[in-house]
């Protein structure tokens, strides 16, 4: 399970990891990726003692010592050492250590991450590890869930846990407004928000943040038919009616949410979800974890839904990957490490396997498997959440522009500009950006 409050914590990072690897050297190899070889590599056991590091910030979970126990049964002669960093800074502490010459031999990193450092020569491809192996299947992978970890073609990546976007709902106060059920169109949100916002009960319909605007206006924007950059990704298009619409829309919003949150982050909207303060929150499946272990006394009385649309449904996907430095000395030990992890039985540990873990496992087969979610019938709704279109932005610069854009969008909320000035502002600021 991924135990943070928010992915949008390490998409900022990214922004910093993107600055810091352009000015820094990342090691032996500052410029290019490294492609690794894509000639099968078959690995053996080590006969003799091998001891590699695993750098994350999961490496206390229960779920990732019983991974690493059975790992370290089948394979007696590698021991993982785990480096254990903050998420919030788990990126930073990267490029630094890159920088430095001690990579770690294996890091649980943000996909969102993994095209910057690969570009930059600091990984290492697997697809010859991959072939070579014969245990992973690249085809059983759900296609969106690989789009970060590649990067020219080459897969530098293992995706590991991934979440869709939906919207959670307080059953009990839907009951109590007279609302039968979710929302399923936008004139449906606006109108449920409205009629679920009672200030006398300083209740809000729904919470939207400024500071993660970027991020949580994309379904929006695809639903309303537009882009935020072209599918090349050289191009920046949310300066379209279409883009705009979907980000007045979005922003619009705001007269529906708690304002003492509209310039914090996901986790105070998390916890008014919670206490009954917020009827609508919309984010990750991460989120119902977080209630699962950190509200048991609402149990029953949420549920989920897929994001309302306007002309399509849209949602986006978050994940996490399993990637391997160029300057581990000992790629064969690390490379079983992540070939274990990446088996759909440890997978299927990792992502459903414990009580508060809520992840979608990245694999057609589990995600078909109604056994998958037993227990956690909810998840299924943000399974499903992947017929919809999926947003991606094939860029390295996105985390930039990401940030420019919550920027813009807070001045919208606070009514200091419009939606069509903060997406065309934007869009300067990306075509910029892209052109270098």
């Amino acid at each position: 399970m991924v135990t943070k409050s928010s992915r949008l914590v390490i998409a900022a990072a990214a922004v910093a990891t993107c600055a810091a690897l352009a000015a820094c050297s990342v090691g032996t190899k500052p410029t290019g990726p490294t492609s690794g070889s894509a000639t099968p590599q078959k690995v053996s056991a080590p006969t003799k003692p091998v001891t590699i590091t695993f750098a994350s910030w999961v490496g206390d979970q229960p779920a990732m010592k019983k991974l690493y126990a059975g790992f370290h049964q089948e394979y007696p002669n590698i021991t993982v050492k785990f480096n254990n960093i903050p998420s919030d800074s788990e990126q930073q502490k990267l490029v630094t250590m890159v920088a430095g010459g001690t990579a770690p031999d294996v890091a649980y990193m943000d996909s969102s991450g993994v095209a910057d450092f690969a570009s930059r020569g600091a990984l290492v491809g697997l697809d010859g590890y991959i072939s070579g192996g014969g245990v992973i299947k690249k085809d059983d992978y759900v296609k969106n869930f690989t789009e970060n970890s590649i990067y020219k073609g080459t897969m530098y990546g293992l995706p590991f846990d991934n979440e869709t976007t939906g919207l959670f709902f307080r059953t009990d106060l839907f009951k109590q407004a007279g609302i039968s059920g979710p929302p399923k169109t936008w004139d449906e949100l606006q109108a449920d928000a409205q009629k679920l916002t009672q200030p006398a009960q300083k209740r809000s319909g729904i919470a939207i943040f400024g500071p993660e605007s970027g991020y949580y206006v994309q379904p929006f924007v695809a639903s309303a038919g537009g882009q935020m950059l072209s599918n090349d990704g050289k191009k920046a298009l949310m300066d379209s009616p279409e883009a705009v619409r979907g980000a007045a829309f979005y922003t619009g919003l705001a007269k529906y949410a708690p304002a003492d949150y509209l310039n914090s982050n996901s986790y105070d909207g998390r916890v008014a979800f919670e206490h009954g303060q917020v009827a609508m929150y919309i984010a990750g499946s991460w989120f119902g974890g977080s209630l699962i272990s950190e509200a048991p006394n609402i149990k029953g009385k949420w549920a989920t839904a897929m994001i309302p649309q306007d002309k399509k449904c849209a949602t986006q996907v978050a994940g996490d990957s399993l990637v391997m430095f160029d300057q581990s000395k000992n790629k064969d030990a690390a490379w079983l490490w992540m070939q274990y992890l990446s088996r759909p039985d440890s997978l299927k540990t990792w992502n459903v396997g414990q009580p508060d873990s809520t992840e979608l496992p990245p694999l057609k087969s589990l995600l078909n498997d109604p056994a998958t979610f037993k227990g956690k019938e909810w998840l299924k709704s943000f399974a499903s959440m992947m017929s919809c279109q999926v947003i991606t932005q094939n860029s390295a610069q996105w985390g930039q522009i990401q940030d420019h854009l919550n920027d813009e969008l807070t001045k919208v909320i606070y009514g200091k500009a419009t939606a069509q000035e903060a997406m065309q502002d934007t869009a300067k600021y990306a075509n910029q950006l892209l052109a270098k």
